[in-house]
């Protein structure tokens, strides 16, 4: 593996098809004629070439990539990547693990085709850890993906691939998902727009929909809040579900002012450090100074929710160790790594627990929708602190070591997974004094992203995120 002696920062920008365009901006540009969808195509694999050799975020390139069928879509030309627990035709889907060879895809995944609904280009798959349980994007044995701001550090995970490219330059957008924070937690880390959807708000995860609880969302992840709110109208367009409100396209702020309740540690008692707490105060300020009314807020969760969670995160690594060869005939749950071993391990010790652990984990709905009472958002750090070194979380780290610091890092995104409701996690002004960029949590109501969204381009406005270009 390469050690990097001196912690650098890593981007793509240049004067090429792509510019300093987002998704919106190059769609646009590509309609006017100004430049080609091949040309942005071929723009952004170089990019992609560029910086791969020092953040290692793609697991499988296209060797042709084609505009998606259909010119048109709101993202029409624009290139982009599929992340790696996705299925698309014709290529191998290898969910960050070494257990076994994985073979091409015979078929599209239901979100895959949604997200080619769009119009995009997709120019390959990008990488998670093992089974996307974990928070940072790192492996047994092989390199990890590094964080485009300093790449020393990690870039989160699950979606970890993904943030790199977006937050580097080298795509405006990418394909995320989350079941635990893994859209949201790499948004965080580089300096990223990162929406969960609420559950059912695109088409149900391919590999989520039959478990007894579905915690898993897809998304994306981007500069802008206008890429993140066009993804979701263009979705939408695709596929809608009846049983939540319409959102179709946010295109601004609100004249509304909200009623947000914050929280800064969290309410299972694991501290925020310093930088963490700051950004949120911040944040705090300016949405008073917006006009809008802000105050603490308690969420009043089981206090076994963490534990409980945990348990949960564990059976779904023992099915994946009993079902793995569904994945590929040389499927052999010994060479999954280390975090992944430890967490079914761990379940055999308590499956007994699992109906009660499911009871409870479901009524968590009524504690939070208790903590909304009056308000319209909630205010939270995305992590219970900055953005770690690589090798902190490393899945060769011993297991009870690695799972008590994961818990101390991801003590606020699962509970939104587990509730179903929309989160959104948004670059706070400033960075670490290591260069990094910390993200602020806010979370809706179930079906109000649209919320979310008009309160984000509200502080997007305010003070424009900040751009790797410039550091």
């Amino acid at each position: 593996m390469t050690t990097f002696e001196e912690r650098t920062t890593v981007h793509a920008f240049r004067d090429d098809a792509l510019g300093e365009h987002d998704a919106v901006g190059l769609a646009e540009a590509i309609r006017r004629g100004e430049v080609g969808a091949a040309e942005a195509a071929r723009d952004a694999a170089e990019r992609v070439r560029s910086v791969e050799e020092r953040l290692h975020a793609v697991q499988t390139h296209v060797d042709a990539p084609a505009p998606a069928q259909g010119a048109g879509g709101v993202f029409s030309g624009v290139p982009t990547f599929v992340k790696d627990n996705t299925d698309f035709l014709g290529l191998p889907t290898g969910h960050g693990s070494a257990a076994f060879t994985p073979k091409a895809a015979r078929r599209h995944a239901p979100f895959a085709r949604q997200l080619l609904s769009s119009g995009v280009t997709v120019l390959g798959k990008t990488r998670l850890p093992e089974f996307g349980f974990s928070p940072t994007t790192e492996y047994e044995g092989a390199e990890p993906v590094r964080n485009p701001w300093n790449t020393g550090y990690s870039a989160g995970g699950s979606s970890g691939g993904s943030a790199a490219l977006v937050a580097a330059g080298a795509v405006p957008i990418a394909h995320a998902n989350d079941g635990g924070g893994s859209i949201r937690i790499p948004a965080a880390c580089c300096g990223l727009v990162g929406l969960k959807p609420t559950r059912g708000r695109v088409v149900p995860n391919a590999q989520s929909r039959q478990l007894p609880l579905d915690i898993v969302t897809d998304g994306i992840v981007s500069r802008s809040v206008r890429d993140t709110a066009a993804f979701l109208a263009a979705a939408e367009t695709h596929w809608r579900n009846p049983k939540l409100p319409p959102l179709g396209l946010v295109e601004g702020p609100s004249q509304r002012r909200l009623r947000i309740g914050f929280l800064v540690d969290s309410p299972n008692g694991v501290p925020t450090d310093a930088a963490t707490r700051a950004a949120v105060t911040e944040t705090v300020t300016t949405l008073e100074r917006l006009g809008h009314t802000v105050e603490p807020v308690e969420l009043d969760l089981d206090s076994r929710f963490t534990e409980d969670f945990l348990v949960y995160w564990g059976m779904l690594s023992f099915l994946l160790g009993v079902t793995g060869r569904t994945l590929g005939a040389d499927f052999d749950r010994r060479r999954m790594d280390g975090l992944s071993r430890g967490l079914r391990e761990a379940y055999v010790r308590e499956w007994r627990r699992t109906p009660g652990v499911l009871r409870r984990l479901k009524r968590t709905s009524q504690a939070y929708a208790a903590a909304f009472r009056g308000l319209d958002l909630v205010l939270t750090p995305v992590l219970a602190h900055t953005t770690p070194p690589i090798g902190h979380l490393g899945p060769d780290v011993p297991y009870a070591t690695l799972i008590e610091r994961i818990l101390a890092y991801v003590a606020f995104t699962p509970v939104n997974n587990v509730v179903g409701n929309p989160s959104l996690s948004l670059p706070a002004p400033g960075a670490t004094e290591d260069g990094l960029p910390v993200g602020v949590l806010f979370s809706g109501r179930p079906g109000k992203e649209r919320t979310l969204l008009e309160l984000a381009f509200e502080l997007e406005a305010d003070r424009p995120f900040r751009r790797i270009q410039d550091v």
